[in-house]
């Protein structure tokens, strides 16, 4: 059942929870307002009155430790603005007597407290530290007090009571009404003391609570009716954006990149729809990328395997034509197809990050005069001039097959585009040690435009595709991630119709002179 609960509340939509939320919240509101404004009512209103009579009286010992007459006018004044009967009683002696006073002639009749009463509060703050608080409803202060002979204070002085038994309480007209008493002891000196004992009427709240719940009565049900309509309306004006968004997702999904995220309502509405956009145009660059590099591996596969298939049709069916250049065509052919599958899945690993790199101290110098061994034939018999411009002997710290791999790309991309004169230049420059690569051709460069997508996998600057002297096309990806992987430096510098330059950078762990 729970489960089935939770399933329910899960296929809900944003629309249907905000709703709900919103509801919710408004219920609670409205609940903690009932039970402050009616159950807590009267507590909130004792304790506040209270601590008012605490902060009165506070002044009236103040005021009574700087002189008599201050005390007397603060007394006066307290006791008119605060609805209070305010009593002041010199207890230095056995017997309290009365120095200061202020009787509240109010509507219900609260007349001056007796003097058993008092000597019962005043036994009482002594009791209780020197300061003491009561709420008394009715005519009954809530406590009988047995006066049996003496009344002994601290400091061993006696107080003497006509009766043995005697009742105190605070006389009204009006029986349900409660009255509130202060009582506190000061000290003023070592020789005089003071006791202070202020009386006041707390209302009833009962019908003012009675009141309070008609009016929350009507104020809930204007309130309720609010909260269901602002939250249908804040609901479908945040749910909405998200539902539009929602909606061309699922559009997106179905490779439909003709869809466009717009969204007019909150911020972050508005950032999702723009960071949609941009991944619908990335998404769109790649899925066409994607298909010219398919079509573009179509064509470099199928021109070997036909001239594999034609050679060995043509060594099968005539005599004589097994000869060693028709065999090594076909073995060249093979070569490249191997070569292109190679790139692809070199490709494919580096960029899933299963290929590491291992270091070894070698010659870059060296490695490149290997490299340049393999284009001998290409120099011998289609003419290009394919020259390497050293400084020094250089020696790095790096993958040597893949750095190999590296100056071979960048090399075979440079002959691709070398344009009419064939030429292509490797330099290798030392200094503050680092050692720079760089691949120049003479071609026709590259679109400004275009140069920060050349390292794109997929990418392909000549959108008509020619089948190159040497490589597979995969060449610039497969070079930006080997690089990548030692940390190095690289980049292009090109100009329309003045060709290329192709560069990288290592650090160089020492050098020496050429030989």
């Amino acid at each position: 059942m729970k489960q089935t609960k939770l399933k329910l509340w899960r296929q809900l939509s944003l629309r249907y929870k905000l709703s709900i939320y919103f509801i919710g919240f408004s219920a609670i509101m409205l609940c903690f307002l009932w039970i402050f404004q009616t159950v807590f009512l009267d507590t909130c209103y004792t304790l506040i009155k209270q601590h008012q009579i605490s902060s009165y009286a506070s002044e009236i010992t103040r005021s009574i430790k700087d002189g008599s007459l201050t005390a007397s006018d603060a007394i006066s004044n307290i006791s008119r603005q605060n609805e209070m009967s305010v009593y002041v009683y010199d207890s230095s002696n056995a017997i309290l007597t009365k120095k200061y006073s202020s009787e509240f002639n109010n509507p219900l009749g609260l007349r001056e407290i007796n003097m058993s009463n008092v000597y019962a509060y005043y036994r009482l703050a002594r009791e209780h530290g020197s300061k003491y608080t009561s709420i008394s409803s009715d005519e009954n202060l809530g406590f009988d007090v047995l006066f049996n002979g003496d009344l002994t204070q601290n400091d061993d002085r006696h107080f003497t009571f006509d009766s043995d038994i005697e009742k105190f309480s605070l006389n009204n007209h009006y029986g349900h009404t409660q009255n509130m008493i202060y009582a506190e002891i000061i000290d003023i000196d070592d020789d005089t003391e003071c006791f202070v004992l202020i009386t006041a009427l707390v209302t009833p709240v009962s019908s003012v609570t009675s009141t309070l719940r008609v009016q929350l009565l009507i104020v809930s049900i204007i309130f309720t009716v609010f909260a269901v309509v602002l939250a249908c309306i804040v609901s479908r004006r945040i749910s909405r954006p998200l539902a539009e968004i929602n909606s061309g997702v699922k559009e997106l999904a179905l490779q439909n990149y003709d869809v466009e995220f717009k969204s007019s309502g909150y911020r972050e509405a508005q950032e999702l729809s723009d960071t949609l956009n941009v991944t619908r145009r990335e998404l769109q660059k790649a899925e066409n990328l994607r298909r010219e590099l398919i079509a573009n591996i179509s064509h470099d596969l199928r021109t070997p395997l036909t001239m594999i298939t034609g050679y060995g049709e043509v060594i099968r069916d005539l005599p004589g034509e097994n000869t060693p250049e028709n065999i090594q065509v076909i073995i060249d052919e093979a070569n490249r197809l191997t070569s292109l599958v190679n790139d692809m899945l070199d490709l494919s690993k580096m960029q899933t990050g299963a290929i590491e790199i291992e270091r070894e101290d070698f010659s870059l110098t060296d490695e490149i005069r290997d490299i340049f061994k393999r284009y001998t034939k290409l120099r011998e018999q289609e003419g290009y001039d394919i020259q390497f411009i050293a400084d020094k002997n250089a020696y790095v710290s790096a993958d040597r097959v893949k750095i190999g791999q590296v100056v071979y790309n960048f090399i075979n991309n440079a002959i691709n585009h070398c344009g009419d004169d064939k030429t292509v230049v490797v330099t290798q420059k030392t200094n503050d040690k680092r050692v720079r690569i760089e691949v120049t051709d003479h071609g026709d460069g590259i679109d400004p435009e275009k140069l920060e997508y050349i390292w794109d996998r997929y990418y392909k600057v000549d959108r008509e595709h020619k089948r190159g002297v040497i490589g597979t096309g995969l060449g610039l990806s497969i070079v930006k991630n080997i690089l990548d992987l030692h940390g190095a430096k690289y980049g292009v510098k090109s100009k329309l119709g003045s060709g290329s330059t192709f560069w990288f950078e290592l650090e160089c762990e020492f050098s020496e002179p050429l030989e």
